[in-house]
């Protein structure tokens, strides 16, 4: 006969596990001899090794007790079972250790291969890792909205980068993102830079929304997001307003450009 402790160690489990299935039911607890001590048998010994064996596999404690009482068919019927469950949530948990992967990645998260790659070129022409964080999550907003056209913006967007006033726009606005002036000159220079590209799209047809199909929502929320980054924002679109331009990720031309 063996004592609690001594079970236990037989088994390769804790004292606490074996009281543990006492309380949830799944190993009878024996009475106590005349010595006040519990004592257990082979057949306990027995039981407490399968389920400690079911448990290690996987198993749920609720389902162990049935299975010991199982006929072979019933029994092999519920493991199969089992097994399957188990198959869907390893799948489900190498899903997760992907996208866990990809937030280690930083851009990769919710964002295609093309994007991250537009996002890598525009540190590589100088903007902040602080303006880059914000193009991703524009960029985030606008994969939301068109998923399966995200990628066709980017062979346009990385030729703009060829453009020498956008890369020191972006640099510009790095510059003035990474200060802590409130009113930093250099944001009268990015404003004149934004004019000039919006004067010239206006010019080329590019800034016509006239589509009936343009929706506002992923504009407003984009210029939006640009002001909740930073307060400077606010100003940097004023400052486009003295200049006859509103918005920000979609320029319109003011009807009068106001008087300075």
């Amino acid at each position: 006969m063996l004592t609690i402790g001594q079970l236990a160690a037989y088994a390769g489990v804790t004292v606490r596990t074996v009281r543990h299935y006492h309380q949830i039911g799944l190993l009878p607890e024996p009475e106590r001899d005349a010595s006040g001590y519990r004592r257990y048998g082979a057949t306990a010994a027995v039981s407490l090794i399968k389920i400690r064996t079911l448990a290690n596999a996987g198993v749920p404690l609720s389902r162990i007790e049935q299975l010991l009482e199982a006929d072979a068919a019933t029994f092999t019927a519920a493991i199969r079972r089992i097994d399957s469950h188990l198959r869907d949530e390893i799948e489900r948990l190498e899903t997760s250790r992907r996208q866990i992967a990809e937030l280690a990645a930083g851009d990769g998260l919710t964002l295609p291969p093309e994007v991250t790659a537009y996002l890598d070129r525009l540190r590589e022409i100088g903007a902040s890792e602080r303006v880059v964080a914000g193009e991703r999550d524009g960029w985030i907003l606008v994969g939301a909205r068109w998923p399966d056209s995200v990628r066709e913006f980017m062979p346009g967007k990385l030729a703009q980068l060829d453009d020498p006033r956008i890369v020191r726009l972006y640099r510009v606005l790095s510059e003035i993102l990474d200060g802590d002036a409130d009113d930093d000159p250099r944001l009268a220079e990015a404003a004149d830079i934004m004019a000039g590209l919006a004067e010239q799209a206006h010019a080329a047809g590019e800034l016509d929304i006239s589509n009936e199909a343009y929706d506002e929502m992923p504009h407003d929320l984009l210029d939006a997001l640009a002001v909740e980054s930073d307060p400077r924002i606010q100003r940097l679109r004023e400052l486009l307003r003295e200049r006859g331009w509103t918005g920000w990720n979609r320029m319109e031309r003011l009807a009068e450009p106001p008087s300075c």
